[in-house]
Protein backbone atom coordinates (compact mmCIF):
# COMPACT_ATOMS: atom_id res chain seq x y z
CA UNK A 1 0.00 0.00 0.00
CA UNK A 2 1.59 3.22 -1.20
CA UNK A 3 -1.28 5.63 -1.68
CA UNK A 4 -4.35 6.87 0.18
CA UNK A 5 -6.63 5.31 -2.42
CA UNK A 6 -4.98 1.88 -2.36
CA UNK A 7 -7.43 -0.93 -1.65
CA UNK A 8 -7.61 -4.39 -0.17
CA UNK A 9 -9.60 -7.10 -1.95
CA UNK A 10 -12.26 -8.63 0.30
CA UNK A 11 -12.94 -12.34 0.00
CA UNK A 12 -15.81 -11.74 -2.44
CA UNK A 13 -13.58 -9.63 -4.71
CA UNK A 14 -14.85 -6.21 -3.61
CA UNK A 15 -12.12 -3.56 -3.36
CA UNK A 16 -12.12 -1.57 -0.09
CA UNK A 17 -9.77 1.34 0.68
CA UNK A 18 -7.22 0.71 3.42
CA UNK A 19 -7.90 4.13 4.97
CA UNK A 20 -11.23 5.88 5.48
CA UNK A 21 -12.81 8.68 7.45
CA UNK A 22 -14.85 7.66 10.49
CA UNK A 23 -17.70 9.98 11.46
CA UNK A 24 -18.75 8.49 14.80
CA UNK A 25 -21.36 10.84 16.31
CA UNK A 26 -20.10 13.79 14.25
CA UNK A 27 -22.84 16.41 14.41
CA UNK A 28 -24.90 16.44 11.24
CA UNK A 29 -25.98 20.05 11.60
CA UNK A 30 -22.55 21.61 12.03
CA UNK A 31 -19.64 19.29 11.31
CA UNK A 32 -20.13 16.15 9.25
CA UNK A 33 -20.51 17.77 5.83
CA UNK A 34 -17.34 19.83 6.21
CA UNK A 35 -15.40 16.80 7.50
CA UNK A 36 -16.50 14.59 4.61
CA UNK A 37 -15.83 17.28 2.01
CA UNK A 38 -12.36 17.90 3.44
CA UNK A 39 -11.62 14.19 3.41
CA UNK A 40 -12.72 13.76 -0.19
CA UNK A 41 -10.70 16.81 -1.26
CA UNK A 42 -7.68 15.28 0.49
CA UNK A 43 -8.14 12.05 -1.44
CA UNK A 44 -10.02 9.78 0.93
CA UNK A 45 -12.40 7.47 -0.89
CA UNK A 46 -13.98 5.66 2.06
CA UNK A 47 -16.49 7.05 4.57
CA UNK A 48 -17.74 5.06 7.56
CA UNK A 49 -21.05 6.03 9.18
CA UNK A 50 -23.94 4.26 10.93
CA UNK A 51 -27.61 4.78 11.61
CA UNK A 52 -26.72 5.31 15.28
CA UNK A 53 -24.46 8.24 14.37
CA UNK A 54 -27.50 10.14 13.08
CA UNK A 55 -25.52 11.75 10.26
CA UNK A 56 -26.10 9.55 7.21
CA UNK A 57 -28.03 12.30 5.41
CA UNK A 58 -25.19 14.77 5.97
CA UNK A 59 -22.68 12.28 4.61
CA UNK A 60 -24.81 11.86 1.51
CA UNK A 61 -25.14 15.60 0.94
CA UNK A 62 -21.39 16.11 1.30
CA UNK A 63 -20.61 13.34 -1.20
CA UNK A 64 -23.00 14.83 -3.74
CA UNK A 65 -21.52 18.32 -3.30
CA UNK A 66 -17.93 17.09 -3.52
CA UNK A 67 -17.96 16.46 -7.24
CA UNK A 68 -16.28 13.08 -6.74
CA UNK A 69 -18.23 10.41 -8.65
CA UNK A 70 -20.26 8.34 -6.21
CA UNK A 71 -19.02 5.09 -7.71
CA UNK A 72 -15.49 6.06 -6.64
CA UNK A 73 -16.49 6.36 -2.97
CA UNK A 74 -16.82 3.39 -0.63
CA UNK A 75 -19.70 3.93 1.81
CA UNK A 76 -20.09 1.87 4.96
CA UNK A 77 -23.04 2.05 7.33
CA UNK A 78 -24.40 -0.17 10.09
CA UNK A 79 -27.63 -1.46 11.57
CA UNK A 80 -28.10 -0.37 15.18
CA UNK A 81 -29.03 -2.66 18.05
CA UNK A 82 -32.71 -1.76 18.40
CA UNK A 83 -33.17 -2.16 14.62
CA UNK A 84 -31.92 -5.74 14.56
CA UNK A 85 -33.95 -8.81 13.57
CA UNK A 86 -34.80 -10.07 10.08
CA UNK A 87 -37.61 -7.78 8.91
CA UNK A 88 -36.40 -4.93 11.10
CA UNK A 89 -32.96 -4.99 9.48
CA UNK A 90 -34.39 -4.98 5.97
CA UNK A 91 -36.35 -1.87 6.91
CA UNK A 92 -33.33 -0.28 8.58
CA UNK A 93 -31.24 -0.83 5.46
CA UNK A 94 -33.80 0.94 3.28
CA UNK A 95 -33.98 3.83 5.74
CA UNK A 96 -30.18 4.21 5.68
CA UNK A 97 -30.06 4.03 1.90
CA UNK A 98 -32.75 6.70 1.65
CA UNK A 99 -30.96 9.01 4.09
CA UNK A 100 -27.63 8.59 2.30
CA UNK A 101 -29.26 9.01 -1.10
CA UNK A 102 -26.78 6.61 -2.65
CA UNK A 103 -25.82 2.97 -2.81
CA UNK A 104 -24.25 1.33 0.24
CA UNK A 105 -21.05 -0.58 -0.39
CA UNK A 106 -20.62 -2.30 2.97
CA UNK A 107 -23.38 -2.99 5.49
CA UNK A 108 -22.45 -4.14 8.99
CA UNK A 109 -24.16 -5.47 12.11
CA UNK A 110 -23.08 -2.81 14.59
CA UNK A 111 -22.96 -5.00 17.73
CA UNK A 112 -23.69 -8.69 18.34
CA UNK A 113 -27.03 -8.37 20.09
CA UNK A 114 -27.35 -11.82 21.61
CA UNK A 115 -31.04 -12.35 20.90
CA UNK A 116 -31.15 -11.05 17.33
CA UNK A 117 -27.81 -11.04 15.51
CA UNK A 118 -28.39 -14.41 13.80
CA UNK A 119 -31.67 -13.17 12.30
CA UNK A 120 -29.97 -9.89 11.45
CA UNK A 121 -27.30 -11.80 9.55
CA UNK A 122 -30.03 -13.61 7.57
CA UNK A 123 -31.28 -10.20 6.48
CA UNK A 124 -27.77 -9.20 5.39
CA UNK A 125 -27.53 -12.45 3.43
CA UNK A 126 -30.71 -11.48 1.59
CA UNK A 127 -29.49 -7.95 0.88
CA UNK A 128 -26.23 -9.33 -0.49
CA UNK A 129 -27.89 -12.08 -2.55
CA UNK A 130 -30.20 -9.66 -4.31
CA UNK A 131 -27.37 -7.21 -5.03
CA UNK A 132 -28.48 -4.37 -2.79
CA UNK A 133 -25.03 -4.10 -1.23
CA UNK A 134 -21.55 -5.01 -2.48
CA UNK A 135 -20.34 -6.53 0.78
CA UNK A 136 -21.67 -7.41 4.23
CA UNK A 137 -19.96 -7.86 7.54
CA UNK A 138 -20.03 -7.35 11.26
CA UNK A 139 -18.68 -5.03 13.91
CA UNK A 140 -17.48 -5.85 17.41
CA UNK A 141 -17.72 -9.61 16.88
CA UNK A 142 -15.47 -11.87 18.93
CA UNK A 143 -14.31 -15.27 17.64
CA UNK A 144 -17.17 -17.04 19.41
CA UNK A 145 -19.74 -14.80 17.68
CA UNK A 146 -18.13 -15.50 14.32
CA UNK A 147 -18.11 -19.24 15.01
CA UNK A 148 -21.80 -19.14 15.87
CA UNK A 149 -22.53 -17.41 12.56
CA UNK A 150 -20.70 -20.18 10.73
CA UNK A 151 -23.07 -22.71 12.30
CA UNK A 152 -26.11 -21.03 10.76
CA UNK A 153 -24.76 -19.56 7.53
CA UNK A 154 -22.47 -20.41 4.64
CA UNK A 155 -21.79 -16.73 4.01
CA UNK A 156 -18.63 -15.60 5.79
CA UNK A 157 -18.56 -11.91 6.81
CA UNK A 158 -16.27 -9.91 4.56
CA UNK A 159 -15.28 -7.43 7.30
CA UNK A 160 -15.15 -7.32 11.10
CA UNK A 161 -14.82 -3.78 12.45
CA UNK A 162 -13.53 -3.67 16.03
CA UNK A 163 -11.68 -1.47 18.48
CA UNK A 164 -8.03 -1.97 17.53
CA UNK A 165 -4.81 -0.16 18.41
CA UNK A 166 -1.41 -1.10 19.88
CA UNK A 167 -2.87 -1.30 23.41
CA UNK A 168 -5.63 -3.65 22.18
CA UNK A 169 -4.00 -5.71 19.45
CA UNK A 170 -6.61 -8.51 19.61
CA UNK A 171 -4.13 -11.15 18.42
CA UNK A 172 -6.51 -14.10 18.69
CA UNK A 173 -9.23 -12.25 16.80
CA UNK A 174 -6.82 -11.00 14.15
CA UNK A 175 -5.54 -14.53 13.56
CA UNK A 176 -9.08 -15.93 13.41
CA UNK A 177 -10.08 -13.32 10.82
CA UNK A 178 -6.96 -13.89 8.73
CA UNK A 179 -7.50 -17.65 8.75
CA UNK A 180 -11.12 -17.28 7.68
CA UNK A 181 -10.69 -14.56 5.06
CA UNK A 182 -12.35 -11.81 7.12
CA UNK A 183 -10.80 -8.36 6.81
CA UNK A 184 -10.23 -6.74 10.20
CA UNK A 185 -10.98 -3.01 10.39
CA UNK A 186 -10.00 -0.68 13.24
CA UNK A 187 -12.37 1.74 14.92
CA UNK A 188 -10.90 4.20 17.42
CA UNK A 189 -7.42 3.43 16.06
CA UNK A 190 -6.12 6.57 17.80
CA UNK A 191 -7.50 5.57 21.24
CA UNK A 192 -9.72 8.67 21.26
CA UNK A 193 -6.50 10.62 21.82
CA UNK A 194 -5.75 9.02 25.19
CA UNK A 195 -2.45 7.36 24.26
CA UNK A 196 -0.96 9.83 21.81
CA UNK A 197 1.51 10.96 24.47
CA UNK A 198 2.99 7.49 24.93
CA UNK A 199 6.81 7.88 25.05
CA UNK A 200 7.52 4.83 22.88
CA UNK A 201 5.18 6.05 20.15
CA UNK A 202 6.64 9.54 20.48
CA UNK A 203 10.18 8.27 20.12
CA UNK A 204 9.31 6.32 16.96
CA UNK A 205 7.46 9.34 15.57
CA UNK A 206 10.51 11.53 16.15
CA UNK A 207 12.74 9.17 14.18
CA UNK A 208 10.48 9.47 11.15
CA UNK A 209 9.54 13.12 11.46
CA UNK A 210 5.92 12.08 11.93
CA UNK A 211 3.25 12.54 14.59
CA UNK A 212 2.24 9.81 17.06
CA UNK A 213 -1.12 9.51 15.29
CA UNK A 214 0.61 8.86 11.98
CA UNK A 215 2.80 6.17 13.56
CA UNK A 216 -0.22 4.35 15.00
CA UNK A 217 -2.12 4.49 11.72
CA UNK A 218 0.96 3.24 9.87
CA UNK A 219 1.16 0.37 12.36
CA UNK A 220 -2.46 -0.54 11.47
CA UNK A 221 -1.59 -0.74 7.80
CA UNK A 222 1.52 -2.84 8.39
CA UNK A 223 -0.67 -5.23 10.42
CA UNK A 224 -2.87 -5.39 7.28
CA UNK A 225 -5.78 -3.85 9.19
CA UNK A 226 -8.07 -1.30 7.53
CA UNK A 227 -8.24 1.90 9.55
CA UNK A 228 -10.87 4.65 9.82
CA UNK A 229 -9.64 7.47 12.08
CA UNK A 230 -12.24 10.05 13.06
CA UNK A 231 -11.60 13.77 12.91
CA UNK A 232 -13.52 16.95 12.17
CA UNK A 233 -10.40 19.14 12.06
CA UNK A 234 -9.19 19.72 8.49
CA UNK A 235 -5.49 19.69 9.44
CA UNK A 236 -5.86 16.39 11.27
CA UNK A 237 -7.90 14.82 8.48
CA UNK A 238 -5.00 15.65 6.16
CA UNK A 239 -2.41 14.52 8.72
CA UNK A 240 -4.10 11.14 9.11
CA UNK A 241 -3.83 10.61 5.37
CA UNK A 242 -0.11 11.39 5.23
CA UNK A 243 1.13 7.93 6.21
CA UNK A 244 2.34 6.51 2.93
CA UNK A 245 5.82 8.03 2.72
CA UNK A 246 7.44 6.08 5.56
CA UNK A 247 7.57 2.54 6.91
CA UNK A 248 8.02 1.15 10.40
CA UNK A 249 10.98 -1.19 10.81
CA UNK A 250 10.54 -4.70 12.16
CA UNK A 251 12.01 -3.55 15.48
CA UNK A 252 9.62 -0.59 15.67
CA UNK A 253 6.70 -2.89 15.01
CA UNK A 254 7.89 -5.14 17.82
CA UNK A 255 8.06 -2.13 20.16
CA UNK A 256 4.50 -1.19 19.30
CA UNK A 257 3.28 -4.78 19.53
CA UNK A 258 4.71 -4.95 23.04
CA UNK A 259 2.33 -2.17 24.15
CA UNK A 260 -0.61 -4.59 23.99
CA UNK A 261 -2.24 -4.69 27.42
CA UNK A 262 -5.85 -5.47 26.55
CA UNK A 263 -6.90 -1.87 27.24
CA UNK A 264 -10.28 -0.87 25.84
CA UNK A 265 -11.66 2.64 25.50
CA UNK A 266 -15.04 1.31 24.36
CA UNK A 267 -17.23 -1.50 25.64
CA UNK A 268 -16.36 -5.17 25.46
CA UNK A 269 -18.76 -6.83 22.99
CA UNK A 270 -19.92 -9.34 25.61
CA UNK A 271 -20.73 -6.53 28.03
CA UNK A 272 -22.40 -4.07 25.66
CA UNK A 273 -26.07 -3.58 26.49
Amino acid sequence: MKHLQDTVKLHNGTEMPWVGLGVYKVDEATEVEQAVETALETGYRSIDTASFYDNEAGVGRAVKRSGVPEDEIFITTKVWNDQQGYEETLRAFEASREKLGMDIDLYLIHWPVKETYRDTWRALEKLYARGDVRAVGVSNFEPHHLQELRQVSDLVPMVNQVEYHPWLAQKELLEYCRTNGIQLEAWSPLTRGRKLDDPIVGRIAGRHGKTPAQVILRWDLQQEVVTIPKSVTPARIRENADIFDFELSAEEQRELNALDAGIRFGKHPDEFA
